[in-house]
């Protein structure tokens, strides 16, 4: 059974210990998309330091549907925060490159593009960066590595969707922040239907190692093992002189 309040509260010290051995005094800094793992992550930010002490960085790619949620949780927590339309930066590189991009460095140019900007604000407000993944979708490989999947410390990437969402709750977060239907924001098509499964599914068969379904099994399996590299270290070749 999974007891919310204390893994909160366990999450919450594990964040104060991380900066008091690798930044006392410093900022943390998180990109705010309006979704359930931004949001948890800042609010478990906030309770670990302070609001003074967490800034979030809201990045739209031209207009954003739901920008309106990303500054409804940064006046929520009453957090600093800046807005970065990264859209000239998105089409500065893509123009630059002398040749089409495949459909899946056009996806991933943005969160790494985001990345990039979190770093620069970071780097300049005395900050820490927030990796916002969860274990759900680090599983299935459902982030961009050198993007979303980057960090410098990480609250909830042990913590499965339905975990992180009851957390959410117990932080007193708006329920539309916590249970909104997460979109990819490019085909209008759900998370769960790019997947091919539900994260309750998918949730219930990490912990439990319980699918019914063979086929969101055997799609689970493999994309958890196409994936595997990017939770993983770089390779780095050995020399010993």
């Amino acid at each position: 059974m999974f007891n919310a309040e204390q893994v909160k509260n366990d999450c919450v010290a594990w964040i104060r210990a991380f900066f008091e051995e690798n930044g006392p005094g410093c900022n943390a800094v998180i990109g705010i998309s309006g979704g359930k793992d931004s949001s948890v992550a800042a609010a478990l930010c906030v309770e670990a330091l302070g609001k003074d002490r967490v800034i979030g960085v809201l990045m739209p790619c031209g207009e954003q549907a739901d920008i309106d949620c990303a500054q409804k949780l940064a006046d929520h927590l009453g957090i600093r925060h800046f807005v970065v339309n990264i859209k000239d930066a998105v089409d500065g590189v893509t123009n630059a490159i002398p040749f089409p991009l495949s459909k899946q460095s056009t996806t991933n140019l943005p969160a790494r593009i985001r990345m990039a900007t979190l770093y620069a604000v970071s780097q300049t407000h005395n900050g820490r960066v927030v990796n916002t993944c969860n274990l759900s979708e680090d599983w299935v490989g459902y982030s961009t590595r050198y993007g979303d999947a980057a960090g410098d410390f990480s609250p909830m990437s042990h913590l499965t969707v339905g975990e992180v969402k009851a957390i959410g709750r117990l932080l007193g977060l708006p329920a539309e922040l916590v249970d909104k239907v997460p979109i990819d924001g490019l085909s209008g098509k759900t998370d769960e239907d790019n997947l091919g499964f539900t994260y309750a599914e998918l949730d219930r068969y990490i912990r439990e190692g319980v699918i019914e379904n063979a086929e969101h099994k055997a799609r689970i399996d493999r994309l958890h093992k196409l994936n595997l590299f990017k939770l993983q270290l770089m390779p780095a070749f050995e020399y010993e002189p």
